[in-house]
């Protein structure tokens, strides 16, 4: 016999008072996500605690997959190697060559820039990293791009440090707990970075796409053009990135600037390198227009 299609429990308290705390249950979840979401729209750093405290939470697994996934890329690249040595040997051998030439006009000039600097009394500062970390986490789907890093304030990291791998510029700090720091990739749309041309100086700046890719776009238009395989590094304008690391590499030109890609990818980056600020009062603009700035989106970096 089909059962009857009347849901309705009748004389049954305890089925009424099951639909009823339903309700209940429903009604209250929806006033405490609206009530959240007011309280994160009017102050944006409420929440900051909740993100931290989840990173912390975290840190072991993410690091444990950090690992893995070295030791992994390791195993495949060994193998990929195996197969193409004699390619890879006859290329190498070609490098070497031009490496020895450049390596003789590169000391020369060494000597000569350290003459230089000697008679004009010229000092450069020695800028030591903050710490070493490895990057234990990353957005998984989102349009912002946020990646997670092994170290926080007990090692000395403060929001608004550049963060850098061998290759290049990835990011900068914004919050930190004890021991994790959540960084802002260069590939954010909300991450401007200050650069130029190595070949002449020609500024620009970085601007992240949300996608993997970013844009680079001339602060004077229309005075030179960029062309495929520029190479743009950090000018130092605004004081928070020190000058001369790798950012972009242009692949993709256009009449207001080019489509590139990161000098250093993140996303192959096992060890990075947390740097002091270039100016120390940057740190503290930095500071600011983070407090005046919308809230963060609520999604946590996950291993």
């Amino acid at each position: 016999m089909a059962r009857s299609p009347d849901r309705r429990p009748g004389f049954s308290r305890r089925a009424q008072y099951g639909i009823f705390t339903g309700y209940v249950v429903a009604v209250l979840g929806i006033v405490a996500g609206v009530v959240v979401l007011v309280v994160s729209l009017l102050n944006p750093g409420a929440f900051a605690f909740a993100r931290t405290t989840a990173s912390e939470v975290a840190r072991p697994l993410g690091q444990a997959g950090a690992t893995s996934r070295t030791a992994g890329q390791s195993v495949f690249a060994a193998i990929g190697a195996y197969f193409n040595a004699g390619r890879q040997n006859a290329a190498l051998a070609r490098e070497v060559q031009a490496a020895r030439a450049n390596a003789v006009t590169m000391h020369a000039l060494a000597q000569e820039n350290a003459r230089l600097k000697a008679l004009l009394g010229i000092v450069d500062p020695q800028v030591r990293p903050v710490a070493a970390a490895r990057l234990i986490g990353s957005t998984a789907s989102s349009t912002r791009r946020f990646a997670v890093l092994s170290v926080g304030r007990n090692q000395g990291v403060q929001p608004g440090q550049p963060v850098r791998a061998a290759g290049g510029l990835i990011g900068r700090v914004i919050e930190t707990g004890p021991d994790t720091a959540r960084i802002l990739l260069v590939t954010d749309p909300d991450n401007v970075v200050p650069v130029r041309r190595a070949s002449d100086g020609l500024t620009a700046f970085v601007q992240g796409g949300a996608n993997g890719r970013i844009e680079i776009r001339l602060i004077n238009t229309g005075v030179a053009t960029i062309k495929k395989g520029d190479v743009f590094a950090t000018s130092g304008s605004g004081g928070l990135y020190p000058p001369g690391i790798p950012v972009a590499v242009a692949t993709d030109p256009h009449r207001d600037g080019a489509t590139g890609r990161l000098a250093s990818d993140p996303s192959d980056a096992d060890f990075v390198v947390v740097l002091p600020a270039w100016q120390a009062s940057a740190l503290n603009a930095v500071e600011a227009a983070q407090k005046a700035a919308p809230p963060l989106p609520a999604e946590d970096a996950n291993p």
